[in-house]
């Protein structure tokens, strides 16, 4: 196809050459720009091809060796073959569809093989002077791979529709396929070569025209797709500040616009079950979009919806955080928040603000006859009725268990407000409990602009007056002066109790106990003073605040850590008091080993009262253990409670303590009789005996005839902290259990001589030698 062409025909040849080769620099931006598409792979490709198959026109019109210029010819042929190759995956690629290219590739490149099989069977090229035949066979060969092309083409793109650049690039290859059909044919002439040679330029035009196009929507592309980044970090970022899902998908119903130019985009927020959300964004066509702006607007709906998802999450927690699941009333974490903001309110207003706290008198008792659904149900019912109350001045809300509060904004007067108790009292009797039960108690506090702001003080005076109405059985209490003098007693008391307790300031007396018949002391009951200054307080004052505050598990220790130092300096056996409120610690085993730290369990005697052997379900458990172990246990207090005599044996007892109130009568036939009893009983069981509070030698002796073993009391000994003083050692065979315990204890050698008390009309002074040469001390 190539021949002699005059110099300025080469030299647009090169020119051309380098025109697709600067094509190829822009097909290869567009290659990269791309993120290596087929379109722009195939288009680099042709381009380098159609800049190669041009290039070697070029050399073919220099060169003047005949082998060479042969050479060249067969090279430039096969090139021209080379382009249409390429053109059918170039063409699947740009149309998007077509037949499958295997076999028409297989053709394709089946012919060029048989032209280049042909060329090297003869030795030389098949369209060299010399061989007429093998022009026609290269022009026909040539032919026929343009054709398998050709047809591709028009099958390919037949089923689909041609865009303007489309239809370009297709008037742009049928002008080169024309121009080298005209150049094949013209074959011999200059103008014929210059076709050949030239042929490829209207194809590549179109081809750099395509890739033009196509880098401009690439970077145009590339820009949306950062407007894009940036608008959902926008959306994102947005999200965890908002707390309207609605908001929020306008948000990003207005970025979507703006960065795809669409103002039809609309969006929809949906709720699904279970507080699920779907959120959609769509334009009025969304066919016209492209993937990645579908896939834009569906990332910016994840966002909306899982925002949406977790808002409601939030919103369900907050509410949770401050809701009685029960009752659906404000908890007690809502009173606090509320009743902190109604005082701040209430202070610059000048008004006063009152609680009204209320217990649901035998709500433990419906919880064990009726179960604990009953009890739910009664808690719910409560609270339905007390939102009756609910208007704009009344808070209504679920404290603990079965207390609920009524915060009174703006409180009226305290008769107003002692009404308002007693008609919500009287209420509730109506509506929600019955004749029998259960019933309403209330207490009421108020605060006085003059006051210092402070929900939980309120709080603590409103449940003072409901327990003082409790006490009094009277239904509805308010806190008065009287109340509030009681109450700043108490946070005194406490104060100064917390204080003695953390400069362990509360020390164990011991008063010892003896046995009825010789006088002598066979054991020691370790009792706690509160030492305050030059006196100490007594612990019917402060023990049942201990109790209430928890502060008796640290005394309890320390009185056991005292006994256990005691045992060492005395040499005789020690009882201690344990606590309803110590028995309902976890731990109380592990702090009373601690505290004991080692000692011999059988010179250890627990105390405990009847009533809380009885009401306290960790009593049995625990003491049980303790006595496992070796310590013994005394029932302190017996009589005085409700215990069953056929319980008794099942009990883990060792020591009956008859209470003060029946030793106090002791003389006459009212109480001789429960003590005979006792003494009957314990002798029954196998348990000892213990007299308490025995204050005088009559009522002394009498206990003795009664059969009574061991007494106790100020007349006996009273409790000191220093060594008590005993008697004589008590023989192996005594059967009383202190005497047994202190029987098997070591010896003490003492220089004075021991004596014997003796009954007499005075307080009774039991004395022994002390352990070296000091004076004797007295109980």
């Amino acid at each position: 196809m190539l021949g002699d062409v005059p110099l300025w025909t080469t030299v647009l040849q090169f020119l051309a050459a380098g025109l697709v080769g600067g094509f190829c620099v822009l097909q290869w931006v567009w290659w990269r720009g791309a993120v290596r598409s087929d379109g722009s792979t195939w288009a680099l490709a042709l381009s380098v091809a159609m800049a190669v198959l041009v290039l070697v026109a070029g050399l073919h019109g220099l060169v003047t060796a005949p082998d060479l210029r042969e050479a060249l010819s067969f090279l430039h042929g096969q090139l021209v073959g080379v382009v249409a190759l390429l053109c059918l995956p170039a063409t699947r690629a740009f149309g998007g569809s077509g037949p499958p290219l295997r076999p028409w590739v297989t053709a394709a490149a089946g012919v060029l093989l048989l032209r280049t099989v042909l060329w090297f069977l003869t030795f030389g090229p098949v369209d060299a002077p010399g061989l007429p035949t093998g022009r026609p066979v290269a022009v026909a060969l040539l032919f026929v791979v343009l054709s398998i092309t050709v047809g591709y083409v028009v099958v390919a793109l037949g089923a689909v529709r041609l865009t303007l650049l489309g239809g370009l690039l297709v008037a742009a290859g049928s002008v080169s396929l024309g121009t080298l059909t005209a150049g094949i044919l013209l074959t011999g002439q200059p103008l014929g070569a210059l076709l050949a040679s030239l042929w490829p330029l209207p194809l590549a035009v179109g081809l750099e025209s395509l890739a033009s196009v196509r880098l401009r929507r690439a970077q145009l592309t590339a820009r949306r797709r950062e407007l894009m980044r940036d608008a959902l970090s926008s959306v994102t970022n947005n999200a965890w500040f908002h707390r309207d899902a609605d908001a929020l998908l306008v948000q990003a119903r207005d970025a979507a616009r703006e960065v795809l130019g669409d103002p039809t985009i609309e969006g929809s927020l949906r709720p699904l079950q279970r507080d699920r959300y779907v959120a959609d964004l769509f334009p009025d066509d969304p066919d016209q979009l492209a993937p990645h702006e579908r896939t834009f607007l569906i990332d910016l709906g994840l966002v909306v919806s899982t925002a949406a998802e977790r808002y409601t999450l939030t919103d369900r927690l907050s509410r949770a955080a401050v809701t009685d699941t029960l009752t659906g009333l404000p908890n007690r974490r809502a009173v606090d928040t509320h009743l902190f903001e109604v005082l701040e309110r209430a202070s610059v207003e000048r008004t006063r603000v009152s609680v009204v706290y209320c217990d649901i008198d035998g709500f433990k008792d419906v919880n064990d006859r009726e179960g604990h659904a009953a009890g739910d149900d009664l808690l719910r019912r409560t609270a339905d009725y007390l939102r009756t109350w609910v208007d704009d001045d009344t808070y209504v809300a679920r404290l603990a268990g079965d207390e609920f509060a009524v915060i009174v904004s703006r409180a009226p007067a305290d008769d107003e407000l002692s009404d308002l108790a007693r008609r919500v009292r009287s209420g509730f009797g109506a509506r929600v409990g019955t004749v029998a039960g259960p019933r309403l108690t209330c207490g009421v506090a108020t605060w006085n602009p003059t006051d210092v702001v402070d929900p939980d003080t309120l709080l603590r005076h409103a449940d003072a007056a409901m327990l003082e109405a409790k006490r009094t059985a009277s239904g509805h209490r308010v806190f008065d002066p009287a109340l509030r003098a009681r109450a700043e007693d108490t946070r005194r008391m406490r104060a100064a109790l917390e204080r003695a307790v953390e400069e362990d300031r509360i020390t164990a007396y011991f008063q010892p106990i003896v046995d009825a018949r010789t006088l002598e002391v066979v054991g020691l009951e370790a009792l706690a003073r509160w030492h305050e200054g030059d006196s100490y307080v007594l612990p019917e004052h402060w023990l049942a605040l201990a109790e209430q505050t928890g502060l008796i598990v640290p005394i309890g220790r320390s009185m056991i850590r005292q006994a256990r130092r005691a045992l060492d300096r005395h040499h005789m056996p020690v009882a201690v008091n344990l606590s309803a409120r110590e028995l309902h610690e976890q731990d109380v085993l592990e702090r009373i080993d601690a505290a004991w730290s080692g000692g011999p369990w059988e010179h250890l005697t627990i105390e405990i009262t009847e009533t809380t052997m009885l009401r306290t379900a960790a009593a049995v458990p625990v003491l049980s253990e303790l006595r496992a172990r070796g310590a013994r246990i005394a029932l302190d207090d017996f009589g005085t409670g409700f215990s069953s005599l056929a319980r008794l044996a099942r009990l883990p007892v060792d020591i009956l303590k008859i209470d003060r109130s029946f030793v106090r009568e002791v003389r006459s036939p009212r109480g001789a009789g429960p003590i005979r009893a006792i003494v009957a009983l314990a002798e029954h069981h196998g348990l000892d005996v213990v007299a308490e509070g025995v204050e005088s030698a009559g009522d002394l002796q009498v206990l003795v005839e009664l059969g009574v073993q061991q007494a106790q009391g100020n007349f006996v000994g009273r409790p000191a902290p220093g060594l008590p003083v005993r008697g004589a050692r008590p023989q192996p065979r005594a059967t009383s259990a202190f005497a047994q315990a202190s029987g098997e204890l070591r010896r003490v050698e003492t220089r004075l001589p021991q004596r014997r008390a003796r009954i007499v009309p005075r307080p009774l002074r039991v004395v022994q030698g002390a352990l070296d040469e000091s004076t004797p001390e007295h109980l």
